[in-house]
């Protein structure tokens, strides 16, 4: 697959929206979580990784347009 194609592209928006799918239901499983457990820090530290998530999928995407600039292709392919 090229980069920078409609394939590629597919496969990026694809992957963008599941990643963002699993966050929106991580963010509102958290209130949940806090009144259940009954410590707000443990939503805190959720809440944390999920935007460590958030920056390494940011950074995996740099990298894969760099990826894509340099020459070596896409580094990912879902299917």
């Amino acid at each position: 697959m090229a980069c920078l194609s409609l394939g590629f592209l597919q496969q990026l928006l694809i992957w963008l929206v599941i990643a963002a799918a699993i966050i929106a239901i991580i963010k509102l499983a958290v209130p949940a979580l806090t009144n259940l457990i009954g410590l707000p820090w443990v939503g805190q530290i959720v809440m944390i990784i999920c935007w460590a998530i958030v920056a390494i999928m940011v950074i995996y995407f740099i990298f894969a347009l760099l990826g894509c600039l340099v020459g070596s292709g896409p580094p990912f392919r879902l299917r």
